[in-house]
């Protein structure tokens, strides 16, 4: 951001020499503010795609946790229908308790692995918004310097050629705010 700042001050100093020259300081003034919004928009993007990775980490590592847990009781329900010297009352009782908790982790698994798919498909869904962003961001530095050159060079076609790049840049930073 120093490198825009430098050069728009420059800018801003052809323009007292060459008055034409000022909408073209004034285009690229726009553009660095330009610039630092679609860079802080991606930021956030990024931070929050990174967040919602963490989130469906976690749900992933709770899923396996009731996995294991269902696995264990299982287990344990086959120890108990394998032993022969105990109270088949008491020994139904206790493997009719394992299974209702079997059956339990069973739903509770569903569950989690819906939400953590979910927030697999945020976590896509965010680092598209990002990319968006980033790519406006490209454009819009792109179309900061080829204006810039406007001002080397004196010839408008660049000022032009800098507006168009302007306008890929902030539609593609536009289709990233319209994606939620």
């Amino acid at each position: 951001m120093s490198d825009e700042l430098d050069e728009l001050k420059e800018a801003a100093e052809r323009a007292k020499e060459s008055r034409q020259l000022a909408p073209v300081s004034l285009t690229m003034a726009i553009l660095a503010v330009l610039v630092a919004t679609v860079s802080l928009l991606g930021h956030r993007a990024h931070t929050e795609e990174i967040l919602l990775q963490t989130r469906a980490t976690d749900q992933w590592g709770y899923y396996q946790a009731k996995n294991m847990r269902r696995n264990n009781l299982e287990a344990l329900a086959d120890v108990l229908t394998a032993m022969e010297n105990t109270k088949a009352d008491r020994a139904q009782q206790v493997e009719d308790r394992f299974h209702k908790e079997i059956d339990k982790y069973r739903d509770q698994q569903k569950e989690i692995q819906d939400e953590a798919r979910g927030l697999e498909a945020e976590v896509q869904q965010t680092s598209r918004r990002a990319n968006r962003f980033d790519l406006g961001e490209v454009f819009l530095e792109i179309a900061l310097v080829v204006t810039s050159i406007t001002l080397l060079t004196e010839k408008r076609a660049y000022w032009y050629l800098g507006f168009v790049l302007a306008a890929v840049g902030l539609a593609s930073a536009a289709s990233g705010l319209l994606m939620r």
